[in-house]
């Protein structure tokens, strides 16, 4: 008997690859969209930025002010 995965829950929905930003709340895909992440943030506060938010915040997280970090 094998398992397969439908709908949200298959591994090709976008739904695994897209996350918001924390500030504007757009829609960012990895792997296709530059996206920053706060590497102490990520976890409590899903802390995921956008390019233009990044620059606005001069590379900082706005929770705990440490250094924004590319996500791969």
């Amino acid at each position: 008997m094998s398992l397969r995965l439908k709908g949200t829950n298959a591994y090709g929905h976008l739904g695994w690859f897209e996350v918001y930003c924390s500030i504007c709340d757009r829609t960012l895909r990895l792997g296709i969209d530059v996206v920053y992440k706060c590497p102490k943030c990520e976890k409590k506060y899903r802390a995921y930025f956008c390019e233009a938010d990044k620059r606005s915040l001069k590379g900082r997280c706005p929770y705990c002010n440490t250094e924004l970090v590319p996500a791969v």
